[in-house]
């Protein structure tokens, strides 16, 4: 299967400008055949628009916003995972949707908030994400922070998962080239996994990205990876070529579980 991550410029802050940048590159991977599709966390309103991200956001059945990028996989017959702020009750969740050219939604909200700035806008989520079967593949989803928890990954592994995909806000710093880097590809090569990390470049308000978007394979080669401007990158998920690294790499079926009392 081919799959496609979207490296966006956070320089956009108008939200219909970035679902018109959405909509092209959606399209453009279309073109090349993609069957899943990744932007980045916040990709709707930009991970550092602070209090709009707030005050625009929307329920998950009820949304315009989801309602049209549901239109959009369906016109062109391909899936897509965006970050998008969602409400319900009285909280904020910084969730990332997948949406599929038959109508579903998946979403998960992302569990590991990170820092000050993400606790003062949004609750955490308290449920692991679920995985779905799409055209022979079997997705999960993480958001940013939370796949710098091995954890996050290997739970998803465990229970069936063959491919995570990310979108992350990752910021520009020497820690961020080595996550992106470093701890993603080892992240794919423990749990013997693909992984698809989809971040944002250049800089918005209050922040600068690290670019650097990946797709890494479970033997922890990356199969695609970004520089620092706003571009696809495009991968072939081709899962029985890993087999010799997970016959030689067995870490799902020989881990030992310790009762510490």
């Amino acid at each position: 299967m081919k799959i496609a991550v979207c490296q966006m410029d956070a320089a956009i802050s108008d939200q219909e400008e970035r679902l018109s940048v959405i909509e092209r590159f959606a399209s453009e991977a279309a073109e090349e055949g993609v069957r899943i599709l990744v932007f980045p966390e916040l990709a709707i309103t930009g991970y550092g628009a602070g209090e709009v991200i707030a005050s625009t956001a929307e329920n998950f059945k009820e949304s315009p916003v989801l309602a049209r990028l549901s239109d959009l996989a369906k016109k062109l017959e391909l899936a897509m995972v965006v970050g998008v702020a969602l409400k319900q009750a009285d909280h904020v969740f910084n969730t990332a949707v997948f949406l599929t050219p038959d109508g579903s939604r998946t979403a998960y909200s992302k569990v590991q908030l990170y820092g000050a700035y993400e606790k003062g806008l949004f609750q955490p989520g308290d449920a692991p994400s679920l995985i779905v079967e799409f055209e022979g593949l079997k997705p999960g989803f993480l958001v940013c922070f939370d796949v710098e928890f091995p954890e996050r990954t290997r739970d998803l592994a465990m229970r069936g998962a063959d491919l995570v995909l990310v979108p992350t806000a990752l910021p520009k710093s020497s820690a961020g080239a080595f996550i992106a880097g470093s701890v993603v590809p080892v992240r794919a090569f423990e749990s013997q996994i693909f992984l698809a990390y989809a971040n944002h470049c250049g800089a918005d308000q209050n922040f600068a990205y690290q670019g650097s978007s990946c797709v890494a394979a479970p033997d922890g080669t990356l199969l695609a990876s970004a520089g620092r401007h706003a571009e696809l990158i495009f991968a072939d998920i081709e899962s029985l070529a890993y087999e010799h690294s997970r016959e030689q790499n067995p870490y799902l079926d020989e881990l030992v579980t310790v009762d510490p009392a």
